[in-house]
């Protein structure tokens, strides 16, 4: 895969607007939950270089690495509480909005059971963050580390 373009270099003000959100759920949502949103977005967009990173991420985090494995197919993985299931669910939603026809009640429904309102919109600003690097990063074909 060779690198169509440096986000950071070309834009960097863009780059440094995007990394804003990332902070912003670093410092507002549960890294245990962050990393499976993040994870998840990015196999379904198949960006690699996030699949790589939040992995890489969570594992230094202390994240199990069969949970981490199971993300691709977590609705029948034995290894997430319902609360992280909602999450998933709404994640998957969120990322294939033009695919699904949205977000429906019951997914909505069944993640507000779980996560507050702030919860709940912290989440939607983590799906929506790491929606935007892979929207980024997939067209530009940027690379993961050569050195894991």
């Amino acid at each position: 895969m060779t690198q169509r373009l440096s986000f950071p270099a070309t834009a960097p003000a863009g780059y440094r607007a995007v990394y804003g959100l990332s902070e912003y759920v670093k410092a507002n949502v549960e890294h245990r939950l962050m990393w499976l949103i993040e994870l998840r977005a990015s196999i379904i967009n198949g960006c690699t270089f996030c699949v790589d990173m939040h992995s890489r991420d969570a594992l230094a985090d202390g994240e199990d690495a069969r949970r981490l494995f199971a993300v691709g197919a977590w609705e029948d993985a034995p290894f997430f509480d319902e609360r992280e299931r909602a999450a998933l669910a709404l994640t998957d939603a969120v990322t294939r909005l033009a695919d699904d026809g949205g977000v429906s009640d019951e997914v909505w429904d069944t993640a507000a059971k779980h996560f507050s309102e702030k919860e709940l919109a912290d989440i939607l600003v983590t799906i929506a963050a790491i929606n935007v690097w892979n929207r980024i990063n997939v067209p530009t074909k940027t690379p993961p580390p050569s050195t894991p």
